[in-house]
């Protein structure tokens, strides 16, 4: 690896991240690059029967993408040889009828998404993004992707000259505390939030047919860029890491592998709230696709049997301000490669076949492979690597890369373990199993 490889790497990283502020943009970056590779736009809804050899992907719900290359060879046979991530993470949304007017200035009401760590939200620059369902002239039900970009709302921390205890017990109201100012305003009739994303929706996009917005999923989002930090560019800085570094890791490594193995990227939405949805782990959408490219209920069970499945998500890197909150034994570090999760009460996939797997990858990649395992006087976070194992059967494994403040409006990691996890699962797809 070269400096001007990673270089490379690191930047198509940050232009990914912030080109994703939602899972909806996540897709559609995603879908970019496939079809810029030759990948073939599959439709849920049309029959799969006799699909030739090839390269293709599907999307469900515009938030949740499965891309795969179909060989030559037997499935029941060979198995896939799939890695799972997700396009979800916490953050604050929108809610149905947000418009409030407090004090002269214009707000909205939002809910908080996921396990969000709500304090950095207060006091940075932020913007919306998001679906829209509107009808057009012709009262035809649509739907497009919108983003503000620009700074457009801000959440102010109350001064600390009004709370001398901030510093040491401040607590978030979610209801109270969290809906940012948009504008002054003096009269809330003039304030109309759907009104406000049709003029963006022209704005972005001018020949499209807005006649009336009927509902949104919107979210906020930072606005500052990713971008890598530190005196020697030791590490790389952004929202959204948690987990949109996993699915861009996927992606490389599926684009850049020799595609003669049946491969499969998973990347599912609302991990965040427990993936029990129709486009979450927890829902059927992989299990369909699986299903649809098996020539028999036979052959899909002798298929799954021959399949792995490496859930990547991120880990825990100890912190050197908080050493005591981890095992010592099974902390990892920055840029020292990517972590096998382990946990004794399956919150994560892991077994011993599993991850010797893993290490023997590792290995034949050059790439050092690190541990982690939760102090057990603390809780466990759990992936969709448990969520898929359960449902469709499949070995599993759970990995991830070293990160800081998880779940914080801007996340840190490695520079360098992203392109080795990268070059480890690269050697996934193109070895057989």
């Amino acid at each position: 690896m070269t400096d001007s490889n990673l270089l490379a790497f690191n930047q198509h990283l940050c232009d990914f991240l912030d080109a994703s502020p939602t899972p909806f943009h996540a897709v559609t970056s995603m879908k970019v690059q496939l079809n810029a590779d030759g990948y073939v736009g599959l439709d849920e809804r049309e029959s799969w029967i006799g699909l030739a050899p090839g390269r293709y992907y599907v999307t469900r719900n515009d938030s949740s993408l499965i891309a795969f290359t179909l060989p030559e060879s037997d499935l029941a046979e060979s198995g896939f040889k799939m890695m799972g991530a997700h396009t979800d993470s916490p953050c604050l949304h929108v809610k149905p009828q947000p418009e409030k007017l407090v004090e002269g200035l214009c707000q909205l009401g939002v809910e908080v998404y996921g396990g969000a760590l709500l304090n950095p939200w207060f006091d940075r620059d932020l913007s919306m993004a998001g679906r829209v369902s509107f009808v057009d002239t012709n009262n035809d039900l649509q739907h497009s992707l919108v983003n503000f970009e620009k700074a457009i709302a801000v959440i102010p921390s109350l001064a600390i000259h009004l709370d001398r205890e901030a510093n040491k017990n401040r607590t978030v109201n979610q209801q109270e505390h969290l809906p940012p100012i948009l504008m002054q305003g003096e009269d809330k009739a003039d304030f109309n939030f759907r009104s406000l994303l049709k003029q963006q929706l022209r704005k972005q996009s001018p020949t499209l047919d807005v006649a009336e917005v009927l509902d949104y999923e919107i979210s906020l989002y930072d606005t500052q860029h990713a971008a890598i930090t530190g005196l020697n560019d030791d590490f790389i800085s952004s929202a959204r890491l948690d987990n949109l570094l996993s699915c861009f890791v996927g992606l490389e490594a599926l684009l850049a592998s020799d595609k003669q193995q049946a491969s499969l990227l998973v990347c599912t939405d609302h991990e965040e709230v427990g993936s029990l949805s129709t486009s979450g782990a927890q829902g059927p959408f992989l299990e369909s696709v699986l299903l649809r490219l098996s020539a028999s209920h036979e052959d899909y069970h002798r298929m799954i049997q021959n399949s792995l499945l490496i859930s990547v998500d991120n880990a825990h890197a100890i912190h050197p301000n908080y050493a005591e909150m981890h095992d010592a034994e099974h902390g990892p570090k920055l840029n020292a490669g990517p972590v096998i999760k382990s946990n004794a009460n399956q919150r994560y996939a892991t077994n011993s076949e599993t991850s010797a797997f893993f290490r023997q990858l590792g290995a034949q990649s050059n790439v050092p492979v690190q541990d982690f395992v939760v102090r057990r006087d603390l809780g466990c976070g759990s992936t969709i690597g448990p969520i898929t194992a359960g449902s469709i059967g499949v070995k599993t494994l759970d990995v991830g890369l070293p990160s800081y403040a998880m779940h914080s409006i801007r996340e840190h990691a490695g520079s360098r373990d992203a392109h080795m996890l990268c070059q480890v699962m690269t050697q996934f797809y193109n070895d057989s199993i």
